[in-house]
């Protein structure tokens, strides 16, 4: 594994559960038990049915790309990366994550693509989740 150059996000306790998922590829979004609205990010209420009874559990990994742009500018970290495409996507679940297009020329981008969750192990101790046509 080369060296990973570009920020790490950090989990925190709303998180953990989330990155820890990562590192076992696994997709893991928080649910509520009493209507079964997935959410993230994590939140002490389900925004739905505003019950406290919720799970962390996995998800599909499926989903489609709702938005996209092209960077082109040179963010500290990303210097030697650019252009690099930033996406929001949809889960099949429901909520939508920010997150990277890999394995897709950038040209063949197009909103409502199917998509499914990749895990890029950037380091020791974090995996990325990324998304790839599906």
């Amino acid at each position: 594994m080369s060296e990973y150059r570009r920020p790490i996000p950090q989990a925190d306790d709303e998180s953990r559960e989330f990155y820890d998922g990562a590192r076992r590829h696994e997709l893991m979004l928080m649910r509520c038990r009493r209507c079964g609205a997935w959410r993230l990010p994590s939140r002490p209420r389900c925004p739905d049915c505003w019950s406290t009874d919720t799970e962390w559990a996995r998800a599909s990994g499926r989903g489609t790309l709702y938005s996209f742009g092209i960077m082109h500018q040179k963010y500290p970290g990303f210097e030697d990366e650019v252009p690099y495409n930033y996406a929001v996507v949809e889960l099949e679940e429901g909520p939508r994550i920010v997150s990277n297009i890999v394995g897709v020329d950038e040209a063949a981008l197009r909103v409502d693509m199917p998509l499914r969750a990749v895990f890029d192990d950037v380091s020791a101790d974090t995996t990325l989740v990324r998304f790839t046509s599906a």
